[in-house]
């Protein structure tokens, strides 16, 4: 779609004006040369998305595979997909209040509650499990909207309030737990099942990648066409099957990797629902928009009409409710509830995998999918270093470094974008 200048002093000078194009026309008429070219521009405006992170994953593990040869295995890599879902859970909500500018640091003792409140009802009282599952989501939800409505309606700072949340559910959970401190869990109950169960047949996981690839294509093509016939610029034919090329080899490559172990794990499947859902309500949803744009200027969101102490409110509770999961897939790893759940390097982890993953800490820029790369570099440098015999605290130092790293990347990253004038 072409624009025309009119000058309203000479309406006969539209007729010699120069047509605006759009950007992404001359990119793809340019073909494999442009997108060369338009990569090569993004670099240098210190526009990098996942490039960074994908690097040092690949460098991670070919370091930890030279070192040892069990590293990519299938029951390694498997073991791997399982421990980081209940981290890349948490990570999910977390990347919400990140958009935001903001900070959640309950995320950790909301993940405790929540596994302490399925125990205790469904072991000690004898609650129907998915009644007890629903509460703890819900209890999640309620947590993380009080924290909210601090924040947004009394107008506590998000770091405040979170670091009270903190310490006040990391008591509440040692009060549901009781003078025990330790409930064990069925592990052949729904909650056990979460980490443990698998889909050995191979042909659920050739399926799922298949559906997943076909689903994309006839996804991106429907679009495409739409766009053709708006006359608005729309991805090639040639592109959408290289892009389609790449998902099938990242969806059937574990796919072939879990089905050499034990077969497709169901927390994979539960995560990556997670991750395409709240990737849909992010990009493809009013909500989301209005999201991107508190995190931009809360002062020109609001002047636009967006109901900001509604938006924040609503991402603090959605947060919750992923620090809830989180928590229900950590019982389930541990097969019980108990006094350290949500303590340790787990809140240091989730914003680490966030923030390793792509996502800005100063608002405004990431995607869900961040959760991904970020929580797999930090669970492969930590099941390395162990098949190492590297000590616990040699691990938080090298996890620490890495996020500082990341830190720095992404402050450098903003400088260059406003230097590029792109901030």
């Amino acid at each position: 779609m072409s624009t025309q200048h009119i000058d309203p002093v000479n309406p006969a000078a539209a007729h010699d004006a120069i047509p605006a194009v759009d950007p992404r026309l001359l990119v793809r008429e340019q073909g494999f040369a442009g997108y060369l070219n338009e990569f090569g521009r993004k670099l240098k405006a210190g526009d990098l998305g996942s490039v960074p992170v994908v690097l040092g994953l690949i460098i991670i593990w070919s370091i930890f595979q030279g070192l040892n040869s069990n590293f990519l295995g299938a029951e390694n890599l498997t073991n791997i997909a399982i421990t980081m879902t209940a981290t890349g859970m948490m990570a999910v909500g977390i990347i919400f209040v990140l958009l935001l500018g903001e900070i959640d640091l309950s995320v950790g003792s909301v993940s405790g509650v929540s596994g302490a409140i399925v125990a205790v009802l469904s072991v000690t009282h004898g609650v129907n499990e998915w009644l007890a599952i629903l509460a703890a989501i819900v209890g999640g939800a309620l947590i993380g909207s009080l924290h909210g409505f601090f924040f947004a309606r009394i107008g506590a700072p998000a770091f405040a309030v979170t670091l009270s949340g903190l310490l006040f559910w990391s008591g509440a959970m040692l009060q549901i737990l009781g003078s025990n401190g330790t409930i064990n869990i069925d592990s052949e109950g729904v909650v056990g099942q979460l980490t443990t169960y698998f889909f050995s047949d191979v042909a659920v996981g050739y399926g799922l990648a298949a559906v997943a690839v076909v689903g994309y294509f006839l996804a991106t093509f429907s679009d495409a066409r739409r766009r053709e016939a708006a006359k608005v610029p729309s991805r090639p034919f040639g592109e959408i099957l290289l892009r389609t090329g790449l998902l099938a080899v990242f969806t059937f490559g574990p796919a072939v990797v879990f089905n050499q172990y034990k077969g497709l794990p169901l927390a994979i499947v539960l995560f990556l629902l997670a991750l395409v859902g709240t990737d849909f309500l992010l990009r493809r949803t009013s909500f989301g928009r209005q999201i991107f744009a508190l995190g931009g200027s809360v002062e020109a969101s609001r002047r636009a009409g967006i109901n900001v102490n509604r938006v924040r409110i609503t991402v603090f509770a959605i947060a919750g409710t992923f620090a809830a999961i989180g928590g229900l897939f950590w019982a389930s790893k541990i097969a019980a509830a108990n006094q350290s759940a949500g303590a340790g390097d787990l809140l240091m982890n989730v914003i680490a995998a966030a923030v390793i993953g792509g996502t800005s800490l100063f608002g405004g820029r990431g995607r869900t999918w961040n959760a991904l790369l970020g929580v797999m570099v930090i669970t492969s440098i930590q099941y390395g270093l162990a098949l190492e015999g590297i000590a616990t605290p040699i691990q938080y130092m090298i996890t620490g470094a890495v996020l500082l790293a990341t830190v720095v990347i992404d402050s450098i990253t903003r400088k260059t974008q406003k230097t590029a004038g792109r901030a």
